[in-house]
């Protein structure tokens, strides 16, 4: 779909005026740094952004750079994450710092190729980040972007996939200011989601999240949780999460291939 330059300039106006009466407020947003920018950036990926707050400023206390980060236990980089969900993104924060530290002497590249040859950063999270942390005019979809462009564009479609939306946050976006562009798409995103049956249903892409309680995701957490306290056995785990003993020798075998926990004996604790 090619947009007329009315049309960009429409759907520019409107957006930027509902962002100056709703934008939101959050620490991320006000940080100048690179590294603030990724540390939300991957805390953000599958995680509600009223859980980030409460957890950011924390992060941000205690490792207030990729030095502190790259240095930090395993132990403690996931003490501090407890309670965010997806463990695997803790983990590849410290890669990230560890990397950024040893091959880029602690700056973050600012191009996107280079960043998605980083852990847990793909095309969207490697443009978002150039976005937000050196205000490049990237193209990236995320949840709340892609809600507005199915709403504002495609009313009367459904199984709409991001190939269609791509171009169309490549022709609207603010050359000159797109880290607050893309804030002000989020935030109406946002809005659409509470006002409306969320738009997004209607993209090809999207799917249900599957159910917390009781997976294997709910009880790898827990484990991880247990041994940041201490190291245990495979029984004193079995009595902690409360689960059968052959699915919990499974997950913690998982987590070990993973590089999460490492087995001393009998007995397991934090890499």
């Amino acid at each position: 779909m090619k947009l007329t330059n009315l049309q960009i300039t429409s759907f520019q106006n409107f957006i930027w005026d509902f962002y100056a009466n709703n934008k939101r407020e959050f620490s991320w947003r006000n940080i100048q740094s690179s590294y603030g920018v990724v540390i939300s950036e991957i805390m953000l990926q599958q995680t509600q952004t009223h859980r980030v707050a409460q957890k950011y400023e924390l992060w941000m206390t205690e490792f207030p750079d990729f030095y502190s980060l790259a240095q930090a236990s395993l132990r403690d980089v996931l003490s501090l994450w407890s309670g965010l969900g997806y463990n695997r993104r803790a983990m590849a924060l410290q890669k990230i710092a560890q990397r950024v530290i040893a091959e880029f002497n602690g700056t973050l590249p600012s191009d996107p190729e280079i960043l998605i040859t980083f852990p847990h950063i793909g095309p969207n999270t490697a443009a978002s980040i150039c976005a937000f942390a050196f205000n490049s005019p990237t193209v990236f979809i995320e949840t709340n972007i892609r809600a507005v462009f199915i709403h504002s564009f495609f009313k009367d479609k459904t199984d709409i996939t991001d190939k269609e939306i791509y171009p169309l946050v490549a022709q609207t976006v603010d050359k000159k200011n797109p880290c607050e562009w893309y804030y002000a798409l989020m935030d109406y995103g946002v809005l659409l989601k509470s006002q409306h049956a969320n738009p997004s249903r209607k993209s090809a892409h999207h799917a249900k999240q599957s159910k917390f309680e009781g997976s294997d995701r709910q009880i790898r957490g827990m484990i991880l949780k247990f041994l940041t306290a201490k190291p245990c056995t495979i029984q004193e785990l079995v009595i902690q999460c409360k689960k059968e003993e052959s699915r919990l020798e499974r997950i913690v075998n998982d987590l070990c291939v993973e590089g999460f926990i490492a087995k001393n004996n009998n007995t397991y604790t934090i890499s």
